[in-house]
């Protein structure tokens, strides 16, 4: 089906604001005490109040409106009754499904005082995603992309997830292609302006290693190291890209 592209960045974008939106109103109620089933209710809630659909909640059977990771949990972990502690780091991960499009988006939190091998985690991670983010344009290689985040993250003592990676989304939360946050410059696809797909880098303060613990979602490291994440849906443009989960504040 031929999707006109003006249409998809438009709607993406509209979805991409109300998932960041959802991430700015979780800034203001992170701290000690809480927990994250409260988080959880808090981006439902935010997504409905804007016409859309929190996109993860009941998604192949996910039980919860957004994924909740905290310490060693790489991603998908599910929200519930656990309450968050001083020096805790927690990656929220949200989706809102707008008018059949989606926008996806996900961001570290500290919860009062961390740790400094913590707070240099979170830096490297958020600089990874968005130093591959600004390579981005057309004909430039979906390796490339894995390169630039593997080479920072690697320089600074860390490594990347291999397990999981970004992912094609628009009317479809999870298509191709597959974004690789490791690899060689040179390979893979070539972009093209109209493509629209996720960065999200999962970096572990140890091994690269994860294991699914038995809920079947919850995805933790193998040597319990901490992992942080962040995430943007970005669109490639004729002269550049465009990031679609921006935060408003």
């Amino acid at each position: 089906m031929k999707i006109d592209i003006k249409e998809s960045f438009i709607k993406t974008r509209k979805a991409g604001s109300i998932a960041a939106g959802a991430l700015d109103e979780v800034e203001k109620i992170i701290k000690p005490g809480i927990t994250t089933a409260k988080i959880d209710r808090l981006c439902y809630d935010y997504i409905n109040d804007h016409d859309a659909y929190s996109a993860p909640l009941f998604y192949r059977g996910f039980p919860k409106s957004c994924c909740t990771s905290t310490n060693h949990v790489v991603c998908h972990g599910i929200p519930a009754d656990k309450i968050l502690r001083e020096g805790d780091i927690l990656n929220v991960d949200v989706t809102a499904y707008k008018d059949g499009w989606h926008g996806d988006t996900s961001r570290m939190f500290q919860v009062g005082k961390t740790s400094v091998k913590a707070k240099k985690l979170i830096e490297t991670t958020y600089e990874a995603m968005m130093k591959a983010i600004k390579i981005l344009k057309e004909n430039i290689f979906l390796g490339d992309i894995g390169s630039t985040i593997q080479e920072h993250v690697e320089s600074k003592g860390f490594s990347v997830v291999q397990d999981f990676c970004g992912h094609g989304i628009g009317q479809d939360f999870h298509k191709a292609p597959n974004v690789l946050h490791y690899g060689k410059k040179g390979t893979g696809e070539k972009l093209k302006a109209g493509m629209i797909f996720t960065i999200e880098p999962m970096i572990n303060a140890g091994k690269y290693e994860t294991k699914i613990l038995n809920d079947g979602w919850t995805a933790v490291t193998k040597d319990k190291s901490l992992s942080a994440q962040f995430e943007h849906t970005v669109g490639i443009t004729k002269d550049g890209y465009e990031i679609f989960t921006e935060s408003k504040n």
